[in-house]
């Protein structure tokens, strides 16, 4: 179950990651989503390699907020990579 929470923790956590860094990336809603499915990923795997909180899987409140963390980060990646 473990991608499938992170794929649909992205979705939630890109369009969250939006509303806390609004601005125009050029791409719109699908794009978010698929830049937030990558964040939760990242953000994930980032967590649990590091052993950031102890175990991150499934639906819980930690796993969500590494989610998020993770979309923020990859969206401010993508508009630097955007802007050069």
């Amino acid at each position: 179950m473990g991608i499938i929470a992170w794929i649909i923790f992205g979705l939630i956590a890109g369009a969250i990651a939006k509303l806390i860094m609004p601005g125009r990336d050029g791409g719109g809603f699908i794009l978010t989503c698929v830049l937030g499915v990558v964040g939760a990923v990242v953000g994930g795997w980032l967590a649990t390699m590091f052993g950031l909180g102890g175990n991150v899987s499934g639906f819980n409140m930690h796993s969500f907020l590494v989610a998020v963390v993770g979309a923020i980060v990859v969206l401010v990646v993508f508009r630097l990579l955007r802007r050069a």
